[in-house]
């Protein structure tokens, strides 16, 4: 069974713990007294059997082999299964896109199931095998759940670092640039808090349920742990609030210049309209128009639409409407 499991094409790693930190690669991955660390691709088609082949509950492995999954936590006579999400942080893919990381956990035994790469659980992969990781099971699933609350905190702290920028810099920028801008922070911090209120809610249900399993250090780090994603939903909450206030600034100020420039061209065309009635009166190719045999008469038309652009200034000089 162990070079079954190794050599699957869903396999990524696996690890027995020393009790001292380190970790090193294993091929026993029954139930027994060595804590041991199995790491899978549920994409590959032979990860069902391998789980099978580990003697895990049907409807068990059948959740950690589905297509689509929310944050949640089960508790199974066996043990938890527990289900996160963390940021993608992938070439090429978007880290709102929230990567799915599927948790099996025995109290000497944990099961990871993921698609896509998690660069949290690499990281501490590479602590183990430094001598620098967790002693024992329950500590390994609360760092995994430490690691994926720090890049969390990184990507929230990027969102609104952004966010603070516009706040700066929107009397000088490009209101049409700035408005989009904000409308694609808002749908992200909207796409990752889609996925961040159901973990704290699973966080704090296994928190609930954990008694026994964790000892009074470990439940006290996991409530931190889960205080810190309450927080992560918070800052994102207020982050849209932010966005929405970037907005209505945004479109305060694009109304403003559609007014200022509506009120320029009606200034305009008030001073104009008069002069236009007199130019195109005085145009008319009719006979018996006065002045046409005289001399002067252009002057006193030129003259009299002076008096008339004057008389309007003046008009909105005194009602203060220049």
């Amino acid at each position: 069974m162990s070079d079954q499991i190794t050599n699957a094409k869903s396999f990524v790693h696996g690890l027995a713990l020393d009790g001292k930190g380190s970790g090193a690669a294993t091929e026993k991955f029954a139930r027994t007294d060595q804590p041991t660390w199995l790491h899978l691709d549920y994409s590959e088609k032979d990860c069902a059997s391998i789980l099978k082949s580990l003697e895990l509950p049907e409807n068990v492995i059948d959740s950690l082999v589905r297509q689509n999954t929310r944050p949640r936590t089960i508790v199974e006579k066996e043990g938890f299964l527990i289900f996160l999400r963390a940021v993608n942080l992938n070439p090429g893919d978007d880290p709102d896109d929230m990567v799915s990381l599927r948790i099996w956990l025995e109290e000497n035994r944990l099961i990871t199931v993921r698609q896509r790469r998690v660069f949290s659980i690499q990281d501490l992969r590479k602590e183990l095998e430094d001598g620098r990781g967790p002693e024992n099971i329950q500590d390994l699933f609360i760092t995994i759940v430490e690691r994926l609350a720090d890049r969390i905190s990184e990507y929230v702290d990027a969102i609104e670092e952004k966010v603070g920028d516009f706040e700066d810099s929107i009397e000088t920028s490009n209101s049409n640039e700035v408005r989009i801008a904000v409308s694609s922070l808002r749908r992200q911090s909207a796409q990752v808090r889609r996925y961040l209120a159901p973990q704290r809610d699973a966080l704090d249900s296994f928190y609930r349920q954990s008694k026994g399993f964790l000892n009074e250090e470990q439940v006290y780090d996991l409530h931190e742990q889960a205080d810190r994603i309450v927080r992560y939903v918070e800052d994102l909450d207020l982050v849209r609030e932010r966005c929405l206030v970037l907005q209505e600034e945004l479109m305060n100020r694009i109304a403003q210049e559609q007014n200022a420039r509506m009120y320029v061209l009606s200034i305009v065309a008030a001073i104009f309209l008069p002069i236009s009635f007199v130019t195109g009166l005085f145009g008319m190719n009719v006979a018996g128009l006065p002045g046409i045999e005289t001399p002067t008469a252009f002057n006193l038309v030129a003259g009299s639409m002076i008096v008339i652009v004057a008389g309007i200034i003046i008009y909105f000089k005194t009602r203060k409407w220049l």
